[in-house]
């Protein structure tokens, strides 16, 4: 995915210039290294800024983790929409094009999955503000993908956008286990045997 700067939402202030740099900073640890493996001191250190500015910024880590995973869902959902916008009213070629493109970036070197996924790994607490997050944001996915099937005519369409969500999250780990050349690469040909056999019921 591409890197983006902070986004802020109507009605809020902007973070100092310290807090978008802390933010920038704790974004690409966070996502290559892990949230619970990188520390205060590591993303100030590599920001460039005091404790004391990241503690203006975001009131504690969490924070700024719960930080780090809105703004990759607000980049999630850009590429989810790029994908729908480029086949109106074909949802099947709507989901085609975004596997395809989640099945190329697994074949990255740099690959670590997606964001959401893994900090759902790191927290198992529910409560966790970097897990609500993720948690919102595969509850939507699993929306979407359920309605998507329906649209499309599938006789069961909970039960194959649900098999969609699997595939999905499938190639995230896989492509984290596997790299260049693992089943990852195929995961839109997957998807649309799947649809195939949906839709034949």
């Amino acid at each position: 995915m591409k890197s983006i700067e902070p986004t802020i939402k109507a009605g809020e202030v902007a973070p100092p210039r310290a807090g978008e740099k802390i933010l920038r900073v704790a974004r690409d640890l966070f996502y290559r290294q892990g949230i619970r493996a990188i520390g205060v001191d590591e993303i100030v250190r590599r920001a460039g800024v005091t404790k004391p500015s990241l503690y203006r910024s975001f009131p504690s880590k969490d924070e700024l983790a719960a930080s780090y995973l809105r703004q990759y869902d607000l980049e999630f959902w850009a590429c989810f929409d790029e994908a729908v916008a480029a086949h109106p009213g074909d949802p099947r070629a709507q989901i085609a094009a975004f596997l395809t493109r989640i099945g190329k970036r697994t074949q990255r070197p740099d690959y670590r999955g997606c964001g959401m996924t893994n900090a759902a790994v790191e927290y198992p607490e529910h409560g966790h503000p970097a897990r609500v997050v993720s948690e919102v944001n595969k509850q939507e996915l699993r929306r979407r993908l359920r309605a998507m099937a329906a649209a499309m005519g599938a006789g069961d369409a909970d039960t194959l956008g649900d098999g969609l969500l699997l595939l999905i999250e499938g190639a995230y780990i896989s492509g984290q286990l596997f790299g260049a050349g693992g089943p990852a690469k195929s995961v839109a040909r997957n998807a649309d045997l799947l649809i195939e056999a949906s839709l034949k019921k």
